[in-house]
């Protein structure tokens, strides 16, 4: 048995509020922006982009939102395509 019963749904335990970052995350993460800093910012990652195109695209993916959405939160993709077929002149066309 998973589960024993020793924490039940409601049980008044107090949690982290959705969203809440945790301090070690929180702390590396300003670790990591400080770092930045110290080695140039914009400059530095442009001289990375310029050096090492790859992984400076990875970094990018990771920030990008995950949906893009044109203006208005309309699709960049329009849902029907219109295919039209024109007969060549001069070309033998058989069914």
């Amino acid at each position: 048995m998973a589960n024993s019963g020793a924490f039940k749904k409601g049980d008044g335990r107090k949690r982290k509020p959705k969203g809440a970052v945790n301090k070690v995350t929180g702390e590396l993460k300003d670790m990591i922006l400080a770092a930045l800093s110290g080695a140039g910012g914009v400059d530095y990652l442009i001289a990375r982009a310029q050096d090492t195109p790859g992984p400076f695209l990875t970094l990018v993916g990771k920030v990008l939102p995950l949906q893009v959405t044109g203006e208005g939160g309309k699709d960049l993709i329009p849902q029907t395509v219109t295919l039209v077929i024109t007969k060549v002149p001069g070309a033998d066309c058989k069914p």
